[in-house]
């Protein structure tokens, strides 16, 4: 049996606090129809994850289209509580502008890595920024969806990412809070943690690799 001797893990929702607080936040703040919004939504990501068909979502992700052409194809089907569309300029970057890092989700990846452990950030980006002053020393590797062409849950991106810090899919695990790319990982070999809190998943963790991976 192999000893799991790399960390895959998403930023979105894993790194940060959860996307639905901060969607919370920007609907209040831009005065978004919750209710459409859930709806578009919902059928945005059943296209995009369980198996609908291509959708402006996996252009998106691919870095196939552009922030700018998938903010103003958001805007058009969402609506104000005014009954218009909301202002598409700079969408994405309102919509996500919630999301705060989770110190202690940051704390484990260094543990890791004193342990000898290699990390890798695997994120499927919605042309969004990330805050890259904050990785220094905390990833072997880094791969963003828009910019190898490739996304979660495709199994190329899972290899593409393994080849950079040298691994196979039985020596890592693989942390995300979307369950089909915890699927799409495990069907490669790789274990898979689906992470809802910090603590739970630094836990499952801790027992996975047999080392402390938090502040005493």
């Amino acid at each position: 049996m192999s000893v799991i001797a790399g960390v895959l893990i998403d930023w979105g929702g894993v790194l940060t606090t959860n996307l639905s607080d901060a969607i919370g936040r920007w609907i209040a703040a831009d005065r978004i129809d919750g209710p459409r919004y859930r709806a578009v939504m919902r059928e945005l990501i059943d296209q995009a994850y369980n198996g609908g068909g291509e959708s402006v979502v996996h252009a998106l992700e691919r870095g196939e289209l552009s922030g700018p052409d998938f903010e103003r194809d958001l805007a058009a089907r969402l609506l104000t509580v005014d009954g218009t569309p909301p202002e598409a300029d700079g969408l994405l970057e309102r919509m996500f502008a919630g999301f705060e890092r989770v110190d202690a989700m940051y704390e484990m990846l260094r543990a890791a890595r004193d342990n000898g452990l290699r990390t890798c950030l695997l994120s499927n980006s919605w042309s969004n920024r990330y805050p890259r002053d904050e990785w220094d020393g905390l990833f072997d590797a880094v791969v963003i969806s828009g910019e190898v062409g490739m996304r979660k849950p495709e199994p190329r991106i899972f290899r593409h990412a393994m080849g950079l810090v040298g691994l196979d899919g039985a020596q890592c695990v693989f942390i995300d809070d979307i369950e089909a790319n915890i699927v799409a990982a495990q069907a490669l070999g790789i274990a898979g943690i689906h992470h809802h809190d910090a603590d739970t998943t630094i836990g499952e963790l801790e027992t996975l690799l047999g080392v402390p991976l938090r502040r005493a």
